[in-house]
């Protein structure tokens, strides 16, 4: 039932991803694109979504546990570290270069364009990567 549940959040975020155009990298490198070809969509997109996931959140808080769980996950640490800004300038840094980030990624290789493809495999072997320099540490 989990995984089911699990496909179905899957395929309603990408849908949503697509929808919205935010599987088009060109139309997120517009928007990070403040000094030139602005183009405030993300944004607008960001704002419908925000109050959808506290609205989630503020029943999660009310509850003991999600409904195909025994508990809530969440953040184990809370201090902010080399790792953690590591990571988030990582990111940051690829998802300005090629425009996209993992969910969109994901959500757009079904239209085989190569490069996307690209990105993927190489999103897949830097979480390898990640986690066998976590395993030898």
């Amino acid at each position: 039932m989990r995984a089911l549940a699990g496909l179905i959040g899957g395929l309603i975020f990408g849908a949503g991803l697509t929808i919205s155009g935010m599987i088009n990298p060109l139309k997120v490198q517009a928007f990070l694109d403040v000094a030139g070809n602005w183009d405030p969509s993300l944004a607008f997109v960001m704002g419908g979504a925000i109050p959808v996931a506290a609205l989630g959140f503020a029943i999660g808080r009310r509850r003991r546990a999600p409904l195909l769980s025994q508990g809530f996950s969440g953040p184990t640490k809370h201090a902010l570290d080399a790792k953690l800004l590591g990571g988030a300038a990582i990111f940051g840094i690829g998802w300005g270069l090629t425009g996209y980030c993992p969910g969109p990624a994901l959500a757009s290789v079904g239209h085989g364009a190569p490069e996307t493809l690209v990105f993927v495999a190489a999103m897949l072997v830097g979480m390898a990567g990640f986690r066998l320099l976590l395993r030898a540490g």
